[in-house]
């Protein structure tokens, strides 16, 4: 249990981006402040000098000055609030770059927001609800998602928040500075019990982080579970594997993340987590050049969660230069291609997929063929 804090007028600030966005921050209440009192002390003190008095005639025409004088004053009150306005904008943009960009050396963390908890999943297969686990000193990237509605995962400590969006993956990154127990907000109102969508970043030394996290589940790494769940659907029917040096009915998944793809119609797009979602879910969106649209829709059939660890799996494989990734010890257990249809062999899998997890299969069989990546 998190202890009782005196009044602080800000959040405690247990992150390294944490200092320049209070900088920023209260160069903007200084100016802000400056001008304000500038304004208002001008105000009353024109008012009073320029009253109506008895006496003193009262002038309605105004007075037009050309002189280089009123020039002077006019580009000096245009160039101070531009040049301020200015600095705002430059610097807001390079903490914006620096908290939009996380490092390559991130340890990557996989949070999905639903109504109304934070569900996250470690690579190396541990698995926790509205709580987050950490070392002290990491460059940590979440890679978020929603199962419903939008949501914000949001840590004031640590002076960073992002939208977590349906359907699509967004990026948060920062490194925590200090051992300790920090608030999780959802900051984006996500329905009757949005105040209630909180949890804990415990920041751990490495050691400790190291105990806790070999106390996991025991099931294996994300890229383990993926590859599991990539056998059970029978995905290697078709994505043959450069195990057995095969080219199935679809594109080999080996070195496949992070490359270039090129499409049908001459555009390309580049293999990241939005794209393999997109794959699995609406493989019709976007069909590989040299490839048919043999391959049905898993959408309804898995969950986000077997979504990311399916991603997870693909990145195992390799990286951009095609290389394996030792990470992940068993193989891919593919066999031949099947001479059935690319449509009979795709949904053979899903509709006994579908079976297990209560949903009809019949529905998903009777579909046309689906597009293929």
């Amino acid at each position: 249990m998190m202890q009782a804090k005196s009044f602080e007028l800000f959040p405690e600030a247990a992150s390294t981006i944490a200092g320049q966005v209070d900088a920023l921050y209260a160069f903007l209440i200084l100016v802000s402040a400056f001008f304000s009192l500038l304004i208002a002390f001008l105000v009353v003190y024109f008012a009073y000098k320029y009253r109506a008095r008895p006496g003193v005639p009262f002038n309605p025409e105004p007075h037009d000055d050309h002189s280089a004088g009123g020039m002077i004053l006019e580009i000096v009150w245009t160039a101070i609030p531009l040049g301020l306005s200015m600095i705002m904008f430059v610097w807001g943009v390079s903490i914006y770059f620096t908290e939009s960009r996380p490092p390559a050396d991130s340890m990557e963390v996989y949070v999905t927001g639903k109504q109304w908890m934070w569900k996250i999943q470690h690579m190396e297969g541990a698995r926790e609800i509205n709580e987050l686990h950490i070392p002290v000193g990491r460059n940590i990237k979440l890679t978020m998602t929603s199962e419903d509605v939008i949501h914000d995962f949001s840590v004031p400590a640590f002076r960073t928040k992002s939208d977590v969006l349906p359907g699509k993956y967004t990026t948060e990154w920062f490194q925590a500075t200090k051992v300790g127990q920090y608030h999780i907000f959802c900051a984006e109102y996500c329905g009757t019990k949005h105040s209630g969508m909180v949890g804990t970043v415990y920041v751990m030394s490495q050691a400790d982080y190291n105990t806790w996290l070999g106390a996991g589940s025991g099931e294996g790494s994300m890229a383990e579970q993926g590859q599991s769940l990539f056998n059970q659907l029978g995905c290697g029917n078709c994505h043959a594997s450069v195990v057995n040096n095969q080219n199935g009915r679809c594109p080999n998944l080996v070195g496949l993340f992070g490359s270039r793809v090129d499409l049908k119609g001459g555009t390309s797009v580049r293999a990241d987590e939005s794209y393999i979602r997109e794959s699995i879910l609406y493989p019709q969106s976007k069909i590989v050049a040299g490839y048919e649209d043999y391959m049905p829709t898993f959408k309804g059939l898995i969950t986000e969660d077997g979504l990311l660890k399916l991603i997870e799996y693909v990145k195992s494989l390799g990286a951009k230069n095609g290389t394996q990734n030792t990470a992940t010890s068993m193989p891919v257990q593919t066999g031949p291609v099947p001479q059935e249809s690319g449509r009979a062999a795709g949904l053979n899998a899903f509709g006994n997929q579908a079976a297990r997890t209560g949903q009809n299969s019949g529905a998903t069989a009777n579909r046309p063929p689906q597009g293929n990546r």
